[in-house]
């Protein structure tokens, strides 16, 4: 792929006809799972809300031109792929449209991304959709928590294996540890997570991102029979009067003497995202140049510890920069995954980045992280603030369970 890589930030500013370029991005709002919005809610179900919007956003397209749809999904059902293909046929998806559900733990919606970048690059296709998807109301839970392994790996004398199925919650508490993030810290960054987003949603600026989602809901357990119809609008995991001192008084999770604690964690969501992606030559072609919006520059991932899987972005992103040639100086947005407030401070401090430059509308602690949909939710987040902004350069990354990071660079139009 180096081959299709533009190196230096001069070079990858430019305009050029192989670029693998956005027309657009959306999302559902996201919605606190078993109680939030999507409750009642399947994952395909929501994804075909964002496959739709896609179409609909981009009405001079012909549908017959998108060759591939990638999703990422972690904890669906037999992995996703026929409830997927069904909801990308219900909306109007051609039968000739391939289909495929991406899992790389919390990156799948970016590797899904990134698979449909690589196919445009390479020459395979010429447009594609790529996204995330995941309902953890139906799905997380003890049906996402390997009970069954084979015996011998988990009596491996390679701690490394033994770590894959650790606890995330501890592999957070080991970063905290052993890199001196303490609980204030940890809270002070969560409660600024949470003012940032709901600061953002006041003043609309998450609007040009979210897609309204009409779906059914049903307003007592005790009677599931009786279902009302309501229009999801917005994020619900938002809390705006969370302040440090508050979070303070949150007992840890995960340890009995840990930092860890369900406020300074990530939430556990629900929620899809969808981006329409295609050759620059394409656009050209299609009449569709003055609808792109950003494109992509290139994405790396590496592996680390599986017992600090959180430390992932501290590594993939000098990996990227490295890769594409920039400076992280350059960078005017970075969009780090919140899994929990330990490994973002980390990271952050790890990179020397400015923190006033991350998450300028809150991360997953505020906003919740629906696993399969994160990385294509903070590609329909980024987006529109680099355009509100000013900014030329955004990193999109995160951490991944069993110990990886991935990182993304985003150019805007």
């Amino acid at each position: 792929m180096a081959g299709f890589i533009q190196k230096g930030t001069k070079n990858i500013l430019q305009k050029q006809p192989h670029d693998v370029v956005f027309l657009s991005a959306f999302r559902t709002p996201v919605t606190k799972a078993k109680k939030g919005g999507f409750k009642d809610a399947y994952d395909h179900e929501l994804l075909a809300h964002v496959l739709k919007a896609t179409l609909a956003a981009n009405p001079n397209l012909d549908p017959s031109r998108i060759k591939d749809v990638q999703i990422g999904t972690v904890l669906s059902e037999l992995g996703g792929h026929k409830a997927g293909r069904m909801a990308a046929c219900h909306v109007g998806y051609p039968e000739t449209a391939a289909f495929q559900t991406v899992n790389r733990a919390c990156s799948s919606g970016l590797s899904a991304i990134t698979g449909i970048a690589h196919a445009i690059a390479l020459g395979q296709i010429d447009v594609g959709v790529g996204g995330g998807m995941e309902s953890m109301t139906r799905n997380y839970g003890s049906r996402a928590i390997p009970t069954q392994l084979w015996q011998a790996l988990k009596e491996s004398p390679v701690k490394d294996a033994r770590d894959c199925i650790m606890s995330m919650g501890i592999t957070a508490e080991n970063v905290a540890e052993r890199y001196k993030v303490g609980r204030q810290e940890q809270d002070g960054f969560a409660a600024r997570s949470h003012q940032k987003a709901a600061k953002a949603q006041k003043e609309g600026l998450f609007d040009a991102e979210i897609i309204p989602v009409n779906k059914r809901w049903r307003p007592d357990p005790e009677h599931p029979e009786v279902e009302e119809e309501i229009t999801v609008t917005k994020d619900d995991g938002i809390r705006p009067n969370s302040t440090a001192e508050g979070l303070a008084k949150m007992k840890p999770v995960f340890k009995e003497n840990g930092a860890t604690t369900a406020a300074n964690s990530s939430q556990v969501s629900d929620g899809a995202a969808a981006a329409l992606m295609m050759r620059r030559s394409t656009a050209n072609e299609l009449g569709l140049s003055s609808s792109i919006i950003g494109k992509w520059a290139g994405t790396q991932t590496i592996g680390c510890k599986p017992d600090e899987m959180g430390i992932g972005p501290a590594l993939a992103i000098p990996r990227l920069l490295e890769y594409t040639g920039v400076s992280k100086e350059e960078i005017g947005i970075w969009e780090i995954n919140e899994a929990f407030a330990s490994q973002a401070i980390y990271c952050v401090r790890k990179l020397e980045i400015d923190e006033a430059k991350v998450n300028p509308k809150g991360g997953a602690i505020a906003l919740g992280h629906p696993l399969g949909m994160t990385g294509a939710r903070q590609l329909a987040t980024l987006l529109p603030e680099m355009e509100r902004q000013g900014q030329e350069l955004g990193v999109i990354s995160m951490c991944i369970g069993t110990g990886m990071g991935m990182a993304s660079l985003i150019v805007r139009e």
